[in-house]
């Protein structure tokens, strides 16, 4: 099998894994925002922030560390149990403090009216950080197949425990239907809300036990000598992580405090929606991370990495048109009407996350040249224009400043990383052509949302007018791809 359509093949897997659970979950955003006022999503929203930060610095850069040192480091056992082990320790530390000095972090968390929260937010952050390590064993093995069966049994979990408790058990009590009552008891005297975050950590405890058998496999040794060497490749792209956060979520912190938890939460329900992107960013940074580093001493590596980009443009431009095209069927069965208002937001959204999926393929220069500074310096980059973009702006034009931010952020740290990596490691992209289906994409979706909302005829024949266009353009380099 050829080296594309084995990274293809991966991807399709990876994807499964990535995009089925991701699109289960952004179902259940309809499930949350029926069964939450906006000013509670917020506080959902909250919560996810603080997890995400913290996942970054708990695992501090080392799973995209143990992909660089993978192939090279002939004891797998030394590498494996030397990552997993530092990830341990940090998360062990972390959770010591966190119980010693609950009231501090319950105030900095914003979690003094719910503070079973904070216990939560501990307890997931744990296991999913232990679980890091080995779902990145079970890729950078070539294990799809088991990744993507845990991942999936993960989800089903969440999604189970999310409809019985936010969903059913309501309806149910509405409807006076009978309730046993034991559930009756527990949904009483709990907020609903903490229900999301029990089913995660439930979710979250039933895939390590599945995972623990690749661990037990292994023998145990800490090499302090190889941990060096990691941490210092490893902690520019951990700087990197925060100042991403940062960029992804600093922006509705914002809009909680200079305007209020309404707003907050409408924005982060409508910014839900670009998760179709999201997901097609995942599946191909699952298949493509461990590709690219596997790939890197053939000698048509850099002609592959190009040709990857271009295809990874024409899907990504594709997917833009088409969420624009169809945004205003696509909100009602997914997002309460409640949180409707902010929908202006979701085509710009996309297009940043497009940018920053471009940048994920770009990046792959500092990376494999252990030059991972680099990225930090350009994810601190689009962090303080995120910062000041948000600051300015949202006292003048709301909440829609923030989703302009984000577009900036990207965009910038896109056009800079490809500039300097031409100096540093020149990949023959087609900028003509990839260029050219991105300011397409741009122009029919503006298009489409700005003079014909709505108009679904002309939406639709734009849209597949760019797809023609698009196939015959690359009628040829499919035809080859396919013989092979």
């Amino acid at each position: 099998m050829g080296s594309l359509q084995r990274f293809f093949k991966d991807t399709i897997i990876y994807g499964i894994a990535a995009v089925l659970p991701r699109v289960i979950n952004f179902l259940l955003v309809k499930v949350h925002t029926d069964a939450l006022p906006t000013d509670n999503y917020a506080e959902n929203t909250n919560f996810y922030i603080w997890i995400a930060l913290l996942a970054v610095v708990l695992t501090f850069g080392m799973e995209t560390t143990f992909f660089r040192f993978y192939k090279s480091e002939e004891k797998k056992d030394s590498l494996i149990s030397t990552a997993f082990i530092s990830i341990a320790v940090a998360t062990f530390i972390f959770v010591i403090v966190a119980f010693l000095f609950s009231g501090f972090f319950t105030n900095i968390f914003d979690f003094a009216n719910n503070p079973i929260q904070l216990k939560l937010l501990i307890g997931i952050i744990a296991l999913d950080t232990l679980m890091v390590i080995p779902f990145a064993y079970l890729r950078a093995s070539n294990r799809p197949v088991k990744y993507t069966f845990i991942k999936l049994i993960n989800v089903g979990i969440i999604v189970i425990i999310n409809l019985v408790f936010l969903k059913f058990i309501p309806e149910f009590k509405e409807s006076g239907r009978y309730i046993p009552s034991l559930l009756d008891t527990i949904s009483n005297s709990t907020l609903m809300i903490n229900f999301i975050f029990i089913a995660n950590i439930v979710g979250s405890a039933v895939s390590l036990l599945l995972l623990l058998p690749y661990l037990l496999k292994f023998k145990w040794r800490f090499n302090t000598v190889l941990f060096k060497k990691m941490i210092s490749y490893s902690w520019p792209i951990a700087v990197a992580g925060i100042a991403y956060v940062i960029n992804e979520n600093l922006d509705k912190i914002l809009i909680g405090k200079m305007i209020d938890k309404n707003a907050m939460g409408i924005y982060s329900a409508c910014y839900k929606l670009a998760i179709f992107m999201n997901l097609y960013i995942m599946a191909f940074r699952l298949g493509a991370e461990p590709f690219f580093f596997n790939h890197s001493d053939k000698k048509n590596a850099k002609v592959t990495y190009a040709t990857i980009l271009n295809y990874f443009i024409i899907v990504g431009s594709l997917v833009f048109v088409g969420i624009v095209v169809f945004i205003d069927l696509i909100k009602k069965p997914f997002i309460n009407s409640e949180y409707w208002d902010a929908i202006i937001i979701v085509p710009i959204v996309l297009l940043s996350n497009l940018f920053l999926g471009v940048y994920h393929n770009l990046a792959i220069w500092y990376k494999l040249t252990d030059k991972t500074r680099y990225g930090m310096y350009f994810s601190i980059f689009g962090a303080v224009i995120t910062i000041v973009v948000n600051l300015v702006l949202i006292p003048i034009i709301g909440f829609v400043a923030s989703a302009w931010a984000t577009l900036l952020a990207y965009g910038s740290m896109m056009l800079i990383s490809y500039f300097v990596g031409k100096k540093h490691y020149p990949v023959p992209y087609n900028l003509k052509k990839s260029g050219s289906y991105l300011l397409a994409a741009i122009a029919i979706s503006y298009i489409s949302f700005t003079y014909f909302r709505e108009n679904y005829f002309v939406s639709i024949s734009l849209l597949i007018l760019f797809g023609l266009m698009t196939f015959w353009n690359e009628r040829n380099e499919l035809k080859n791809l396919l013989k092979k």
